[in-house]
């Protein structure tokens, strides 16, 4: 790497925080975030999405005492006791290991996003653990966006319904399934650059 390189990478990166920030002032409590990683793993989960390739991971927004916080499921070297996880919006988007993110926001009653966080915190206080088997018909282990998918479905009482993506007998639910449902909008897309 030249010195030109290094420099040019450097700025990318102050500009993906800058970027970053920003953003955060757009988020509201019950968002969708979504995030493309950089990595193997993250490539592979991102094969999975059938309809839209560009995100492979997510999570739903919390606005806390004036601190933005993500609630996603992740497991592996990341997050090695595999428990729900709580992030600050900063560590959740940051641009080393993650080439972008996404904003997008259902349209729900506030009632409803209200239920949301409760099923969120309440997956949380119990410590929810990662599904490594990516089984979606288990309910004490989920990945993360079985852990979405059922967070807005109990939320809204079952109301939002999601398409389900299968590879031979296998049924799971990837990010795609989650940001194309019809009464979700896209409301940022960025990436670091």
């Amino acid at each position: 790497m030249t010195r030109k390189d290094s420099v040019k990478q450097q700025q990318g990166i102050v500009n993906a925080h800058k970027q970053i920030s920003a953003t955060a002032k757009e988020i509201k409590t019950g968002d969708l975030v979504t995030r493309t990683g950089n990595d193997f793993t993250s490539e592979s989960l991102r094969n999975l999405c059938k309809r839209d390739q560009t995100y492979s991971h997510c999570g739903i927004a919390s606005i806390e005492n004036d601190t933005l916080f993500i609630y996603h499921a992740m497991g592996g070297e990341w997050n090695p006791d595999e428990k729900l996880r709580r992030d600050p919006w900063n560590l959740f988007a940051e641009p080393y290991s993650n080439n972008g993110v996404g904003l997008f926001r259902f349209e729900l009653p506030d009632t409803t996003i209200k239920v949301l966080i409760d099923v969120v915190q309440h997956f949380y206080s119990s410590e929810l653990i990662f599904d490594m088997k990516f089984d979606l018909k288990t309910d004490d282990k989920m990945y993360c966006t079985e852990f979405i998918y059922k967070s807005y479905l109990k939320a809204s009482k079952e109301k939002l319904q999601f398409n389900i993506s299968r590879i031979e007998d296998f049924e799971f639910v990837g990010p795609d399934d989650i940001f194309l449902h019809p009464l979700c909008k896209r409301r940022a897309q960025i990436v670091y650059k």
